[in-house]
């Protein structure tokens, strides 16, 4: 039993310990002879779960304007493209609520739940990136039942110096341009880094005339997507103090977004609305802007064979949609106070994590820590969607590694959570009086006027996984894992009700929704020689209770507002796999392949879940020497035939990339410039996941990129 219990304990250990070692070389001295090996790259070879680790370099040469764009060429990893540029992640078919982006061990809290909400993190201000394929519930709670984002810990240089990197970038498809100025300086025991980023970008063009929305033709002028402009404000601040045993870091950041919305995907389409207006920068009405500030406190101490580690965080969003006052029922007049202010959520967001890390001899490891969130979030508009809520959960975990030999390392863990929901009721009482108006009795017109009834539940669980990962031979690598994980409802699967502009339809929850569980089963085969190398990975998912969006066939009485739509559970399958590869070619040339697939199964109807993602090929042929490196990628989306009801077939695609980048002299140092090419045929081609596919809005047309990038340090 105790054996057991050691077992069970030592993944988090091994995951732990990567933020106070992480990117460092560790050297081993036998008999005069150095092995060297990267951490994250032994990192990925023993963990049990399917992983991918993504250099800075690699997202700064895809870099599109954000984060998830850049990474997108990672098997199994696909955006949910939103319009204006942002993009949420999907993995494995997996998105929203189920997918945990990770900055410093503190789980990003904004409106995750929206299809047309991005993620609020400065992409250049990431040094690497750990994707986590499949479920990371047992370190991060039931928020990463689909899968992990993690942004790694910052390297912090070992001799004392005063560094900074300027990036600038320019894109043709809306004419964006931003640039990055990054200074950081290392001095005995202290660190501190501080960065600004700012975007501009227009409208952006598409390679069409016309769009098709519930049979009316849109047309689309001057070949650009009226009102899709923004701009973008970040700012980063780091300090860090290390000392032998201690290490203490603070970090505060705030971004800030603005976004216009087309104006035919906000509400019911209106050819007048979406006439040429002469400025394709400028941000007109509907639109929306995010804020979103975050403070976080690590904190480390070690002694003797035990790691102590305490991290504590504090972040706002604030999200506000402002469209010219509109009102579905007569009488109802504009508030007095921002009369345009359509909707507005505030979430406030209190962390905190500690952990203890205890190193049992060279083979053992054990980690016991506890997780304590608090959530807020106000509403404001003359709109409603979602009520007020309140949410708090709690967990405890206990994960290890057990290393039974040399090649064979067992990992596992259990995690409990507790968490509870509070929301609001709310009354419309301009429902009440359109609803008599329009000749309904006063009990059903009093009935459907409580928009939101008072919501309090509470939800519990047990979790775990267990897996091994095995070495047999020198390039061959085995894993294979198995996991239980758990999913608390979202507020808006339990006390929405309203029109969701964005998604074109009236979204209801269900306040006696069950949270989702399931289980997860994922196996993985790698390959890594000198000239050739590839990697297989399959997995399977079953859920006794997935939530997904119903529609129920009920015709809403709230005007324009059409068929209901209902947070409801059931039994579902997701199965598929990524296979990569690559193959050194002779002079300098070098070929590599990213394919993957997902099969999505409603079992109770019998359907495809919505939103699942096309099957992709990436084949990439590129070329590397003294600094100079040129790519050429053949990117083929797959048909998707299986679709939920409400979906439409999206086609296959085949579209071309390319890109170049050279190291120029630049007084001591060596800048980078990056020229790259994004649909270079400029092909017409949908997106399934995109938050315009439903309006059949094509994906942005053929696209420049060129960066500059320019490094600078000094000694101290």
């Amino acid at each position: 039993m105790y054996l057991r219990i050691r077992v069970c304990i030592a993944i988090l250990i091994f995951i732990s310990l990567h933020n106070l070692y992480a990117d460092t070389i560790s050297n081993i001295f036998l008999n005069e002879v150095i092995v060297k090996d990267s951490f994250l790259d032994t990192k990925k070879k023993t963990t049990v779960q399917s992983m991918e680790i993504i250099a800075k370099n690699y997202i700064q040469k895809r870099f599109s304007g954000n984060i998830i764009n850049s990474i997108e060429d990672v098997a199994g990893v696909h955006s949910m493209d939103i319009g204006s540029g942002f993009s949420k992640p999907v993995i494995r078919g997996m998105a929203f609520n189920r997918i945990a982006v990770v900055e410093n061990n503190i789980k990003q809290e904004g409106q995750q739940w929206g299809a047309d909400h991005g993620l609020e993190i400065d992409a250049l201000n990431v040094e690497n990136i750990t994707i986590h394929k499949g479920p990371g519930a047992l370190l991060y709670g039931s928020d990463a039942m689909g899968g992990v984002i993690e942004i790694n810990e910052k390297v912090i240089p070992f001799e004392d110096i005063f560094f900074g990197e300027f990036f600038a970038a320019a894109k043709s498809v809306n004419e964006s341009v931003g640039a990055s100025l990054m200074i950081g300086l290392k001095k005995n025991n202290w660190y501190s880094q501080l960065r600004y980023t700012e975007h501009r970008f227009g409208d952006y063009k598409i390679p069409t005339d016309t769009i098709i929305y519930l049979t009316q033709k849109i047309p689309i002028y001057n070949g650009r997507l009226k009102n899709t402009a923004g701009k973008e404000n970040n700012i980063s601040w780091l300090l860090k103090y290390r000392k032998e045993r201690t290490s203490l870091q603070l970090q505060i950041s705030d971004v800030y977004q603005k976004t216009g919305f087309f104006p035919g995907a906000h509400g019911i389409p209106d050819l007048s609305r979406v006439e040429d207006d002469g400025d394709s920068r400028n941000i007109d009405y509907p639109y929306s802007f995010v804020n979103h500030l975050k403070a976080i406190i690590n904190g480390k101490y070690s002694f003797d064979n035990v790691i102590f580690s305490a991290d504590v965080s504090f972040q706002n969003n604030h999200r506000e949609e402002i469209s010219l006052f509109h009102s579905h029922y007569p009488g109802q007049t504009a508030p007095q106070k921002d009369p345009d202010k359509e909707l507005e959520f505030r979430l406030n967001t209190y962390q905190s994590i500690m952990k203890g890390v205890i190193l049992s001899g060279d083979n053992v490891r054990h980690t016991i820590g506890v997780d304590v969130q608090s959530q807020n979030n106000e509403i404001g508009g003359y709109s409603f969607l979602l009520p007020q809520y309140d949410r708090v959960t709690l967990g405890g975990f206990i994960i290890g590694e057990y290393k039974l030999s040399s090649t064979l390392n067992l990992q596992g863990g259990v995690r409990y959570d507790i968490g509870r929901i509070r929301a609001e009721g709310y009354d419309d009482k301009y429902l009440y009086e359109y609803l008599i108006s329009q000749g309904y009795e006063s009990s059903m017109a009093d009935n459907y006027q409580t928009r939101s009834y008072d919501v309090d539940k509470s939800y519990k669980s047990l979790s775990g996984a267990v897996g091994i990962s095995w070495i047999p031979f020198n390039n061959h690598s085995f894993k294979f894992n198995i996991g239980r994980s758990f999913r608390l409802p979202g507020v808006n699967e339990l006390a929405s009700n309203g029109v969701h502009h964005g998604t074109f339809r009236h979204e209801q929850g269900d306040p006696n929704i069950k949270q989702e569980e399931g289980w997860q089963f994922d196996f993985s085969y790698d390959y890594t020689g000198e000239y050739i190398g590839f990697s297989v990975s399959p997995f399977l998912n079953r859920y006794s209770n997935y939530i997904y969006l119903r529609p129920t066939g009920e015709w809403s009485v709230l005007p324009h507002a059409g068929q209901i739509y209902r947070y409801t559970g059931c039994k579902a399958m997701l199965v598929g796999g990524e296979l990569t590869g690559y193959l050194k070619l002779p002079m300098n040339f070098r070929y590599e392949l990213a394919a993957d697939y997902v099969y999505t199964r409603n079992e109770d109807e019998k359907l495809p879940l919505a939103f699942s993602p096309q099957p992709a090929l990436r084949q990439t042929l590129s070329f590397e020497k003294s600094g100079f490196n040129i790519y050429v990628q053949s990117h083929i989306i797959g048909v998707q035939k299986r679709i939920a009801r409400n979906e439409d077939i999206t086609k296959s695609a085949s579209l071309w990339h390319g890109g170049v980048s050279y190291e120029l002299p630049f007084k001591k140092y060596k800048a980078e410039l990056i020229l790259s090419a994004r649909n270079i045929f400029n092909v017409r081609y949908y997106n399934h996941l995109s938050f315009y596919r439903k309006m059949e809005i094509p994906e942005p047309g053929r696209s420049f990129n060129l960066m500059l990038k320019i490094p600078f340090k000094a000694k101290i």
